[in-house]
């Protein structure tokens, strides 16, 4: 297990000058799962953005590593070859390409590999099998005409076929029914067996990680984190809300 996976020391960050992440401290070693709650507004997405290097985002002070290597220089393109993934909270629909060829030119655009077109469509087919989705939404254009949940799902699934070492989901959880939360925390229990890539999901809702085994657990509250501990702050904030930690805020 690495000791310094992901490593971010200090690091703040904000938009059109106005900071919005303070002094944040996070280490992630591979195998790991770490979760990042807080109520709405708190710089969850922003955290997200800055991590895969949002152009949006302007990065002020601190430092950010990933294997040892510091990504402030990298653009989003060069962090996603280094292995970093990001699932949108509001993933967009791309006319023109079948979801399983997204996935194939990324995975051979991330590798440098030429992939051979028939072991991937299985192992496309595996995986919308493990989602529960029809095989034919590997042909159908990526997310066009997708329902929402089906859009997160699409998601979940690009993670599995492009076995990032590091993946971030962004509320992937928000706006999906019982069932549909229940299907993707399989897909992401698949994508934990994998002990050499590690994992940062976040979000405002326990409702998908009570299936999940979790190793850490980070409350953000406007742009700092005021407390970490274990998977007892899951049932902690399931109970009581984040009213107590928004008065632990600086």
């Amino acid at each position: 297990m690495s000791e310094h996976f992901l490593k971010i020391k200090e690091l703040s960050a904000g938009v059109d000058g106005k900071e919005i992440l303070h002094k944040i401290d996070l280490a992630v070693n591979a195998g790991e799962t770490h979760v990042i709650m807080g109520p709405n507004g708190a710089g969850k997405s922003s955290l997200a953005g800055v991590l895969m290097g949002n152009p949006n985002y302007e990065v002020t002070g601190g430092t950010l590593e990933f294997k040892g290597e510091a990504l402030d220089a990298l653009s989003v393109n060069e962090r996603a070859k280094r292995g970093i993934f990001l699932s949108f909270q509001n993933p967009v629909e791309v006319p023109g390409i079948s979801l399983e060829n997204f996935a194939r030119s990324t995975l051979e655009s991330r590798t440098g590999e030429k992939i051979r077109i028939w072991n991937f469509r299985k192992e496309v087919q595996k995986a919308l099998d493990a989602l529960e989705m029809d095989r034919s939404y590997a042909e159908r254009d990526l997310n066009v005409g997708f329902s929402g949940g089906e859009k997160k799902k699409a998601e979940v699934l690009q993670m599995l076929l492009l076995k990032p070492s590091l993946a971030i989901l962004d509320e992937t959880d928000s706006g999906l029914d019982v069932d549909a939360v229940r299907t993707v925390s399989r897909g992401v229990r698949e994508f934990q067996k994998d002990k050499e890539a590690a994992l940062i999901i976040i979000t405002h809702n326990a409702a998908i990680l009570s299936s999940l085994k979790v190793d850490k657990v980070h409350i953000l509250v406007d742009g700092r984190i005021v407390t970490s501990g274990g998977p007892e702050l899951i049932e902690k904030i399931g109970r009581e809300g984040f009213s107590e930690f928004e008065e632990k805020k600086a």
